[in-house]
C-alpha cells in the first residue's frame, strides 16, 4: 500500500507539470493583459508596471522564473490586487469554498444512499419509481437554473432566507441543497444499479435461504459491495463540487474561491488563475488517490498496483 501511495504521488509531479505549463501558455496568449482597462494607461506607467511584475521580460524567462518560484510554494503577487499574494487570496478564499464543498457533499449523500438503497430493495414498486424520477431530475436541471428557482420561492415568495449572502447559517441552506441535489441524483443511480448487482449474487440468495433479515442481508452483506461504484465515484464528485461551485458561488454571491476564479479570468489576473489551477488539479489528483485506497479496501479481492 506505501510502494501503491509513494507511486501514484510521483505520477502527480508530471500531471501537474503539463498542467502548469499549459496553463502558463494559454493565460498569455489570451488577447489583452492584466493592465487592460476601458481608459487607456499612459505608456511609461504601463512600462513600470510590467518592469515590477516582471512582464518586460521574456516569455520563457517569465515561465522559468515561475516555475522556481511554484517549487517553493509561492503563488506570486496578485496583478489586480494590490500588495496582495495569490496565497493571501486562496488562503481567504478556499475555507468558503470548502464549507460549501461539505455541505453540498453531505446532502448528496443524505439524499442519495438512502433512496438508493430504496429503490433497489423495492425494485419495480413505486418506491422505485419515485427515487429513479427524483434522481433524473436532478440530473436534468442544471444549478444555474434551480439555484434561482431555489431562490425565487424560499428567498423571494416564502421570505424564509436570504437571496444571498454567505453570513448565518440560514444563507447555507439553498446553495447547499442547489449543489448538493445534482451529485445526489447520480449517487442514487450508482447506489441502485450496484445494490442491484450485488442483491442478485448467489451468497445473498444463500443468506436468504438460511432465514436472515432483510435489514441484516442489505447491511451487512450487500451494502459494503453495492456502494463500490458510488466510492469510485466520490473521487471525481468531490473534485467536481469543489470546482464547480463558481456557478452557484456567482448565483448567491459567496466570496468563494470558485466565484474569485471566474473573476480573475475576466482581469487576466494570470498568477491568480495558475495558482488556482494548481490547487484544483492537485485536490482532483489527491481525492482520486483516496477513492482508490477506499475502494481497495470495500473490496479485498482488488489489489494496490
Amino acid at each position: 500500500m506505501v510502494r501503491f501511495i509513494f507511486r501514484r504521488l510521483l505520477q502527480v509531479i508530471p500531471v501537474l507539470f503539463v498542467i502548469i505549463t499549459a496553463t502558463f501558455f494559454m493565460v498569455r496568449f489570451v488577447p489583452g493583459g492584466p493592465f487592460t482597462t476601458e481608459k487607456a494607461i499612459a505608456p511609461e506607467i504601463l512600462k513600470n508596471l510590467e518592469a515590477h511584475y516582471g512582464l518586460d521580460q521574456s516569455l520563457w524567462h517569465q515561465y522559468l522564473t515561475y516555475l522556481g518560484k511554484i517549487a517553493h510554494g509561492d503563488f506570486g503577487p496578485s496583478f489586480k490586487y494590490s500588495n496582495r499574494t495569490v496565497n493571501e487570496i486562496i488562503a481567504e478564499k478556499l475555507p468558503v469554498s470548502l464549507e460549501l464543498g461539505s455541505l453540498s457533499l453531505a446532502v448528496a449523500l443524505i439524499v442519495g444512499l438512502p433512496l438508493g438503497i430504496l429503490a433497489a430493495v423495492r425494485r419495480n414498486t413505486w418506491l422505485d419509481y419515485l427515487a429513479s424520477s427524483i434522481g433524473m431530475l436532478g440530473i436534468c436541471v442544471p444549478t444555474f437554473v434551480m439555484g434561482p428557482l431555489l431562490v425565487l420561492y424560499f428567498a423571494i415568495h416564502l421570505g424564509w432566507v436570504n437571496a444571498s449572502g454567505w453570513y448565518g447559517w440560514s444563507d447555507r441552506i439553498l446553495p447547499s441543497l442547489t449543489l448538493g441535489f445534482v451529485y445526489s441524483a447520480y449517487i442514487m443511480r450508482l447506489t441502485r444499479g450496484g445494490m442491484l448487482e450485488v442483491l442478485n449474487q448467489d451468497y445473498i440468495r444463500t443468506a436468504r435461504a438460511k432465514g436472515a433479515s432483510e435489514t441484516r442481508i442489505v447491511l451487512r452483506h450487500a451494502l459494503r459491495g453495492g456502494l463500490l461504484p458510488v466510492v469510485s465515484f466520490l473521487g471525481p464528485a468531490i473534485a467536481g463540487i469543489l470546482t464547480g461551485s463558481f456557478v452557484i458561488e456567482t448565483i448567491f454571491q459567496i466570496p468563494g474561491l470558485g466565484r474569485e476564479f471566474v473573476n480573475s479570468a475576466f482581469n487576466r489576473d494570470y498568477t491568480l488563475v495558475l495558482g488556482t489551477v494548481i490547487l484544483y488539479a492537485t485536490l482532483i489528483v489527491l481525492l482520486n488517490l483516496m477513492a482508490d485506497i477506499a475502494l481497495v479496501w470495500l473490496n479485498p479481492k482488488l489489489k494496490f498496483e
